[in-house]
């Protein structure tokens, strides 16, 4: 059985939420129809004609791409244009392209996690801070003998997280009553009578990136037919997610030994390099794609060099001045999230016992040529 277009999206915001997106950029479904049974994914950086050749001759009819393929308006759609060809061929083959980009970047365990990861930068925090997951008190009243069943219900769909414990709850016992009316079905007593039951209120701690899951995980756990709960506001803040990452080294380290590490794990042939070779770093911070104007940022956060593509002329005399060191290893060194995606994808799929087959794609889209 393949799997839905649907479900495949499902598990890829499981991985990268859409909401955690900065600000008008171009994510979520951009081309052809989710509604339809996903023979083939293909995980890409970028979508050109190569990419969609390659997609049919795989028979994946879903690319899955970080970087958006409709990013300003379109005031045509002419097949005679370069762009234009690769539209008509991905909506002749009907291939759907959806895109998963900053949200990719932002997300524990997503672009800037896996930067950090490989270059051996640890206890990482965000450069510039995104999104804040508002919290929420749950507060719901379970019969005695299935209190157990619903708090592990709920716990395991995402509440009860304070900082790093997690299942945390607090579970006070006592008396409900409800008098069910004409029509209902009661689980406990009968229509027209009192009922007075021993129960259990629970309290949690619920993230809103996590609301609705764990709302839906009560209510199918729980043998009411009405569930009596509430959800409150509050003013305490949860998780901070964010753009880049910066942390420390393990080790101190020249810049000169960095920059060969930066070229070894982004398989990258060469890179640019802003400061002395010679200087140590001890403190470092990336940021996927284009992210030289964070520059400031990684220099207010201690960092002594800033890994990014496409830093410009005027940025790096600035950041040189201001005594941070750049290594630019070009924005095509997140295709890192190629393999990384379709491995996530493929965990989920086959775990639900899909045939659908993710593969993660082997066109190079690097447009510079290095010399």
């Amino acid at each position: 059985m393949f799997a839905k277009g649907q479900t495949v999206i499902q598990y890829m915001e499981q991985l990268a939420p859409k909401h955690v997106a900065m600000e008008g950029d171009k994510i979520g479904l951009q081309l052809g129809s989710l509604q339809k049974e996903i023979t083939g994914v293909l995980v890409a950086l970028d979508v050109n004609e190569d990419v969609v050749e390659e997609a049919i001759s795989l028979g994946a009819n879903l690319i899955v791409a970080h970087h958006a393929i409709i990013y300003r308006p379109l005031s045509n759609l002419q097949s005679d244009t370069p762009m234009g060809k690769v539209y008509e061929k991905l909506i002749k083959n009907d291939i759907a392209v959806y895109i998963s980009h900053t949200n990719l970047d932002v997300t524990e365990g997503g672009m800037n996690d896996w930067m950090a990861e490989v270059l051996g930068i640890q206890n990482v925090i965000p450069l510039e801070d995104i999104h804040t997951d508002n919290l929420y008190k749950l507060v719901v009243f379970v019969p005695k003998d299935h209190h157990q069943r619903v708090l592990d219900a709920i716990l395991n769909a995402g509440a009860g997280w304070i900082g790093n414990y997690s299942h945390c709850s607090f579970n006070i016992e006592g008396y409900g009553t409800f008098l069910p009316q004409e029509g209902t079905q009661p689980f406990i007593g009968k229509e027209g009578k009192l009922e007075k039951v021993e129960e259990i209120r629970i309290e949690t701690i619920v993230p809103q990136s996590s609301r609705n899951k764990v709302i839906q995980a009560m209510l199918k756990s729980h043998p009411y037919e009405e569930v009596a709960y509430d959800l409150y506001g509050m003013d305490l803040k949860g998780r901070t997610l964010g753009l880049g990452r910066v942390g420390k080294l393990q080790e101190p380290v020249s810049l000169d030994a960095f920059v060969q590490r930066v070229k070894e794990k982004f398989d990258v042939p060469a890179v640019r390099v802003v400061g002395d070779l010679n200087r140590q770093i001890k403190k470092a911070a990336v940021v996927g794609g284009s992210g030289g104007r964070y520059w400031k940022h990684a220099l207010f956060r201690g960092a002594d060099v800033l890994v990014t593509g496409d830093v410009d002329y005027h940025t790096a005399q600035d950041a040189l001045m201001a005594g941070i060191t750049i290594i630019d290893p070009g924005h095509n060194a997140e295709k890192m999230m190629k393999p990384r995606v379709a491995a996530w994808l493929t965990d989920k799929l086959q775990g639900d016992k899909y045939e659908t087959k993710v593969h993660a794609s082997s066109i190079d889209t690097e447009p510079f040529a290095f010399l």
